[in-house]
């Protein structure tokens, strides 16, 4: 038996492999919303311009009601046999109103369809990251007003470098942050353009408006080239791009919770929420939730790379290749949702130890800089040279297993003969944070006025 949908040419139907490898409704029945959205707009054009009947596009519209119904209610019966969403919809549209579901697709083809429905599948799920992104921003600009002042150590080459704050620390991941909801809403600007009535490749010789169904889509604008249109992905990469990108940027939070969950940094602790036990090991405490979103991040690289390859070498315009967009695209955008959701739970839960952040942002001689900063600021001397005076008192502190805060003020006139005890103020951790006062700087002041500014910012975006 041939196929109903475009049998006309062929006298059998498929090989059960051939079904089995076209076949695409497994997975993108999850497109019926945007589907039947796309399809009344549609018919609704097609009403308009004159193209069909008012009578046709009534049961056309009626019927895609219906549909929508059975699906939203779990009653609806996906056949791999139709092989993709607009067929299965197609299909029940046809036994709910007969012959008139068959003028639907009248001046459109399978190829601007479905790049309308992966358009507003996107679209829809670029807002729904954008929010979660912004729930993260959220509980980390919290805790950094929480812990503005909290000292802890910065790392360079995950070495002790200088002092800063819990609450500095925090805000970083807010930025990074920030960036990523940019890309995201750039990346929504730039796919708002609707390929609808591109039809195959060609466009169509029926007197559509395109600038009509673009419209009543929410699109900014039709596609300006039909070739273009039907065989373009990079509204699909752009997202996975910037989610990739997003993505990264978990992960290098989740490996800083696993690192501070350990005795060894025992900088935070999670609660049972998002730690799990040991089999064997009945003390243990695993941040697992925190590893698995650094694990997850692969699969969305994964999705990114799978794309690219694909369409590498595609000519124009459309080839059944670009059927292997979606699946990656989904997962990825699902386990970026989740990764997400859970950090925004991992960061509200976490609790810093105070004590231990502090004790450790003295260790590593973590306030050279500052005693070099010293020599700069009070004694005139060239920072170079104050480099080298202060990496000589460091050898010596370090001879003696002592912090530069220990050394006496003779042991640092053996060095350097102009040093007073004023030097002493500066050798301390909260001195040290304290006076980092420029721009961006980790002085609690800043972090303090900084958190508010994002949660101010970030509470007017809600409203």
């Amino acid at each position: 038996m041939s196929n109903r949908m475009w049998g006309g040419r062929f006298a059998t139907g498929p090989d059960a492999i051939m079904e089995e490898i076209n076949a695409s409704i497994d997975f993108d029945q999850r497109l019926w919303r945007q589907d039947i959205r796309g399809s009344l707009a549609h018919a609704a054009m097609l009403g308009e311009t004159g193209i069909l009947t008012r009578e046709d596009v009534t049961a056309i519209r009626d019927g895609l009601k219906s549909v929508e119904g059975e699906i939203e209610a779990g009653s609806f019966t996906f056949s791999r046999a139709l092989e993709d969403i607009h067929m299965n919809v197609e299909s029940r549209l046809k036994d709910l109103i007969g012959p008139a579901a068959g003028r639907l697709h009248t001046a459109r083809s399978r190829n601007d369809q479905v790049a309308t429905d992966m358009r507003l599948w996107v679209r829809d799920t670029l807002d729904q990251l954008d929010g979660q992104v912004a729930d993260l921003q959220l509980a980390l600009a919290e805790k950094a007003e929480t812990y503005a002042g909290a000292v802890m150590p910065g790392f360079t080459h995950l070495q002790s470098a200088q002092p800063v704050t819990f609450g500095h620390h925090m805000l970083a991941y807010v930025e990074m942050l920030a960036r990523d909801r940019s890309r995201l809403r750039d990346a929504r600007e730039r796919l708002n353009e609707c390929p609808l009535g591109a039809a195959a490749l060609a466009g169509t010789s029926f007197p559509i408006d395109r600038h009509m169904t673009a419209q009543v889509l929410g699109f900014a604008r039709p596609t300006a080239n039909s070739l273009d249109s039907v065989s373009d992905r990079d509204f699909v990469l752009e997202t996975l791009s910037a989610a990739s990108i997003c993505a990264m940027h978990l992960s290098r939070l989740a490996e800083e919770i696993v690192l501070w969950a350990t005795p060894q940094f025992g900088f935070v602790k999670l609660s049972d929420k998002f730690s799990t036990g040991s089999s064997i090991m009945p003390q243990k405490r695993n941040p697992d939730a925190a590893e698995l979103v650094r694990g997850k991040t692969g699969r969305v690289f994964g999705a990114l790379q799978a794309l690219l390859t694909m369409m590498k070498g595609l000519p124009l315009t459309y080839s059944k290749d670009m059927q292997e967009d979606k699946e990656g695209t989904f997962d990825a955008v699902q386990t970026l949702s989740l990764c997400l959701a859970a950090m925004a739970g991992m960061v509200r839960d976490m609790a810093p130890d105070l004590k231990v952040m502090k004790k450790a942002a003295g260790m590593g001689y973590a306030i050279a800089t500052d005693l070099a900063d010293w020599l700069v600021r009070v004694l005139k001397m060239p920072f170079r040279d104050a480099h080298h005076v202060t990496g000589r008192l460091v050898g010596i502190a370090s001879a003696k297993g002592v912090g530069l805060e220990k050394l006496s003020l003779a042991e640092m006139q053996a060095v350097e003969p102009k040093i007073t005890d004023a030097v002493f103020a500066v050798l301390g951790v909260e001195q040290s944070v304290k006076s980092r006062v420029s721009y961006g700087g980790t002085a609690p002041a800043n972090v303090k006025r900084q958190a508010k500014r994002w949660l101010k910012q970030l509470a007017k975006e809600r409203q």
